[in-house]
């Protein structure tokens, strides 16, 4: 049995143990380490690392990266040569982990995003023991539980599709409540319009993803000439790239904050 130790397991923590019960992992398996002792649903939770009292195989990281400095020497005292140290935190690059847990297996840095609660996510995956395949061997199917989980090539790579993946569960949020408060104010039910709205995203998601078609080739065949989305489309796609530019740019450098935070 490998077991599992959360250290902090706040939304995304939670959203990951969700889909891995829901993918029928072994509760046993996963103890959350939560300061307030509010529980994880279906896991053993405990108010400190002591109370857990294990030398886990894994050690996932799901506190704030700023909080990496005051916690790092206690959890490095439950780090072995077995353990593998997993790492949620934005802007905590694997050199600075190595440092602090310098007895550790491996160090590998994961970014999920919320729908890994429905295994539904993106989980991009990086660590510098590229050689050692059996470690990737051994981690790839577990977070492929809860999605998309590619191996990056190098830290950046790993950011890049952090940054487009991450956060999007949120600006999605926005983008239909943005249409369902369009359709309100065009006469609908509250319901009916937010319903409406979110199962159009979805649709349009499963869709693309089924046929694997070019999202130009998907927008071309629901645009007629002149009509009614060719309209539409001649106003957001002028706005459209610049402003999804600008918000990864401003999380981009709230990214670089918080690595100088961690570090100085």
């Amino acid at each position: 049995m490998t077991h599992t130790l959360f250290i902090g397991c706040g939304n995304m923590g939670s959203a990951m143990v969700a889909g891995w019960l829901m993918a029928g992992e072994d509760p046993a398996n996963f103890t959350a380490v939560r300061p307030s002792g509010t529980p994880v649903a279906g896991i053993r939770t405990v108010r400190t690392i002591g109370e857990a009292n294990m030398m886990p195989e894994r050690i996932v990281l799901g506190f704030k990266p700023q909080q990496l400095a005051a916690l790092a020497p206690e959890v490095a005292r439950w780090v072995t040569s077995r353990t593998t140290v997993i790492s949620m935190l934005a802007g905590a690059d694997t050199a600075t982990l190595s440092g602090l847990f310098p007895r550790a297996r491996a160090i590998v840095r994961v970014m999920p995003n919320l729908p890994v609660a429905v295994r539904r996510g993106v989980l991009p995956l990086y660590t510098i023991a590229h050689e050692d395949q059996a470690l990737q061997s051994e981690l790839q199917p577990w977070f492929s539980m809860l999605g998309f989980a590619p191996w990056c090539a190098s830290e950046e790579e790993f950011g890049a599709i952090g940054f487009v993946a991450g956060s999007t569960p949120a600006y999605v949020a926005r983008f239909i409540a943005a249409f369902a408060a369009a359709g309100e104010g065009r006469g609908l039910d509250q319901g009916l319009a937010l319903t409406a709205a979110r199962e159009a995203v979805l649709g349009s998601a499963w869709l693309a993803a089924a046929t694997g078609e070019p999202m130009e080739e998907l927008a071309r065949r629901v645009t007629s000439p002149n009509g009614t989305t060719e309209a539409g489309l001649k106003v957001l796609d002028p706005e459209l790239g610049d402003l999804i530019d600008r918000t990864l740019a401003a999380a981009t450098r709230r990214s670089a904050e918080l690595a100088a935070e961690i570090k100085g």
